[in-house]
């Protein structure tokens, strides 16, 4: 690592880091693969200060996106103006007289690459490593809560779980991401929005899990279901379901009167803006056993005292807030 910087024509720092978020699927995502804070990505994007050569360097490679024309590795502190016009005229005679050419910045991107770019890359920004699950009862239970609470993008996972409610079940999640891919993930607390976020950014970790069956991108829209794998094994099922119920579900307590005497009872709620898994859900509680009936059509409810009582039994949970609900009888 260097302390070098890379000087870049106005406006050219502000497009490059722009394509790279988004790219990166936003800035939390890119401020932790480069490990510098978000402001300073931020600064970097309205060209408050310039980028450093390293970083540079290691988003063109992450993202491959062409290194911008004009660009000069200068040392941190310069105060130079010469060059531009020397880099602009190196840049035209290189690419043919074609200097706004994609197609042709991203050849001499390759070019140089081969060349030389890859003798200077940091080790810190090569691919990052991750076990790769066998399937088992654990990774079934842990698709279940990436499809209740979970999301994808091409680069990362994150698993969004209220801060206070689900702060017990958070550490279990956290103990099985580790546990089954060898991965420590990154808990962010946003306080507004009174959630704990886990994120894991692994790309090929990514492309292994879509693989298992979870979609990338907008869930709902795809009509996400259970895959094919986890539904030919009732253990996988059992386990799937419960990570789905442990996030996306609820116990409650349903009280009515009658004649003046006071009745409760509790009920199990899971919901789903999915038909195909809300119907999933359903048919799988009741090859169980346990009579279910889906409401609205985004709620698959056990509303017996005899289903919930098998749910638990056969099923169980491993999120400590259904567990007190279920053991608190008031």
């Amino acid at each position: 690592m260097t302390d070098d910087r890379a000087r870049l024509p106005a406006g050219k720092q502000k497009e490059f880091i722009s394509q790279a978020i988004s790219e990166a699927g936003g800035i939390t995502t890119m401020a932790a693969v480069l490990k510098v804070s978000e402001r300073t990505i931020r600064d970097w994007r309205r060209e408050k200060f310039t980028i450093s050569y390293d970083s540079l360097i290691a988003l063109s490679h992450s993202y491959q996106i062409p290194l911008p024309d004009n660009m000069q590795r200068e040392k941190k502190f310069w105060y130079v103006t010469k060059g531009a016009r020397q880099g602009g005229l190196a840049s035209y005679q290189k690419q043919g007289g074609v200097i706004g050419d994609p197609a042709v910045r991203k050849q001499k991107w390759r070019e140089w690459w081969e060349r030389e770019g890859r003798r200077k890359m940091p080790s810190t920004f090569y691919p990052l490593p991750f076990a790769q699950a066998d399937k088992s009862i654990e990774l079934a239970e842990f698709i279940g809560t990436m499809m209740g609470d979970g999301g994808m993008t091409n680069r990362q996972f994150t698993i969004t779980l209220h801060h206070i409610d689900d702060l017990a079940y958070s550490k279990f999640v956290v103990a099985l991401i580790k546990k089954l891919f060898a991965v420590t993930p990154t808990v962010r607390h946003l306080a507004a929005s009174s959630v704990n976020i886990i994120v894991v950014s692994r790309s090929g970790l990514i492309e292994y899990l879509h693989k298992l069956g979870l979609p990338i991108g907008n869930k709902v829209k795809q009509r996400f279901d259970i895959p094919q794998w986890i539904k030919e094994n009732c253990d996988y099922m059992i386990a799937c379901v419960r990570g789905l119920v442990d996030t996306d579900g609820c116990i409650f307590t349903h009280r009515y009167r009658v004649n003046g005497k006071l009745y409760s009872y509790k009920k199990l709620d899971f919901c789903s803006y999915s038909p195909p898994l809300i119907n999933t859900v359903k048919d799988f509680f009741e090859t169980l056993g346990i009579r279910a009936q889906i409401r609205g059509g985004v709620d698959a409810r056990i509303e017996n005292k005899a289903g919930i009582e098998r749910y638990m039994q056969l099923i169980g949970s491993h999120n400590e807030k259904h567990l007190k609900r279920w053991g608190n009888t008031v």
